[in-house]
């Protein structure tokens, strides 16, 4: 039952976040003098409306969204004589720009207030991309073998010693600076350069004000994977007996400190957001795999479908936190894909803008009248296309998260 209602709040919250963005070009149009003739949530059949001034408010029955009825979007809207100086193609070009910016700005609003709650409520996810330097908390002897599971801590046989680090005269409080000749930046570039290089590994570290370099012998150890569904995975490893400090996976914040917290946590969230829509199209073979029966990588990109999936899953596990977090981050996707320079979406129609304010400009220079609105009918057919790319991998994505889901919860 709470799985259920998780999906169904998950889906209301998708769109009523859709429905605050279409708030931010109504609210923007009526504060620079357009006319919204309709605003409504939903699609389809109209279930509710009333009339309040010049706008028509709204439900219809199709919960997919909503929309912003501007009148004057483009040249070919069809528009009453009376109201033909207030369409929206023929404002100045900062007024246009402002109408359609704010809609995602609007997500980028809710996000962040989200993340001021979640924040303040449940601490913050560590999600920086910043290295953390390789400092040693302390150094220990290595255990012949280790067993890592999703559910329990580490278990290490018994073992005794200083262990190689130690013998070779590391020390806690010691930074590692580089590793076989290997620069490092974070700490966990560490074991991947002692794992791949030979014996001896040498080390240089940072002591105080001065590199000291030492060699390590690494020693040989088990490591076990213990997977939920009984199955084991065993591989080999050279240790050397360090053990680093890694940052907080959540992050606890009193009083007004949330308030930078939220803003820097939404700066590394914008980072993730942007290097996710870049690499969209190189998922699509991932996607495919999915579908096709292969594993299903989790950082495919997910439906609405399966976005509601995951809210629900999150839901019936009482993870509120991971709930609000799913929801921030596709706000955040939302507003950004948005922005993207490609009709049907805001970015298009801001490209158009900007296109004939720069040739307006350039035609000043030269004495020439403003020419008039680009004509979208010629821009039709790029249009087209990007819809039915749009729908392919909206069919894809829905497909693998029917078929082969990502489960937050193993």
């Amino acid at each position: 039952m709470s799985f259920a209602l998780g999906v169904v709040l998950f889906a209301a919250a998708l769109v009523l976040s859709v429905a605050w963005h279409e708030c931010g070009h109504m609210w923007a149009a009526q504060a620079t003098g357009m006319k919204v003739r309709r605003y409504f949530v939903g699609f389809g059949p109209t279930l509710w409306s009333t009339r309040r001034g010049e706008t028509e408010y709204g439900v219809k029955a199709l919960p997919l969204g909503g929309f912003c009825d501007i009148a004057g979007m483009t040249p070919y809207d069809e528009i009453a004589e009376e109201d033909r100086p207030r369409a929206m193609y023929l404002q100045k070009p900062w007024k246009r720009l402002v109408v359609l910016l704010a809609g995602p700005a609007q997500n980028f609003v809710l996000g962040f207030v989200l993340v001021v709650i979640v924040g303040a409520i449940f601490g913050l996810p560590n999600i920086s991309q910043d290295p953390v330097p390789a400092t040693v908390s302390k150094t220990s002897c290595v255990s012949a073998t280790t067993t890592y599971s999703e559910t329990a801590e580490p278990v290490r046989t018994p073992c005794a010693g200083n262990g190689p680090a130690a013998d070779a005269g590391l020390r806690a409080g010691d930074t590692i600076v580089a590793v076989n000749g290997q620069p490092v930046s974070d700490y966990s570039e560490v074991s991947k350069q002692i794992g791949t290089g030979s014996d001896p590994v040498d080390m240089t570290v940072q002591r105080g004000g001065e590199k000291i370099d030492l060699t390590i012998t690494p020693q040989p150890a088990t490591i076990v994977v213990q997977r939920s569904d009984g199955t084991k995975e065993t591989e080999q490893a050279r240790q050397v007996g360090i053990t680093f400090t890694p940052p907080p996976n959540i992050n606890h914040y009193d009083g007004l400190e949330v308030i930078p917290a939220s803003f820097a946590f939404t700066g590394d969230l914008f980072v993730a957001t942007w290097d996710a829509l870049l690499s969209m199209p190189s998922k699509v073979s991932a996607l495919w795999t999915a579908v096709t029966g292969g594993e299903r990588s989790a950082d495919t990109p997910v439906s609405v479908y399966g976005a509601s999936v995951l809210g629900g899953q999150a839901v019936e596990r009482g993870a509120w936190s991971t709930f609000l977090l799913l929801l921030i981050s596709i706000n955040f996707f939302l507003g950004l894909f948005n922005l993207v320079p490609l009709l049907p979406l805001d970015g298009g129609h801001m490209a158009i803008v900007g296109y004939e304010k720069a040739r307006n400009t350039v035609r000043g220079w030269f004495g020439r009248g403003a020419g008039g609105p680009v004509d979208y009918l010629k821009l039709m057919p790029i249009t087209y296309a990007v819809v039915i790319i749009m729908g392919g991998f909206m069919v894809l994505t829905v497909t693998a998260d029917i078929v082969n889901p990502i489960e937050l919860f193993k």
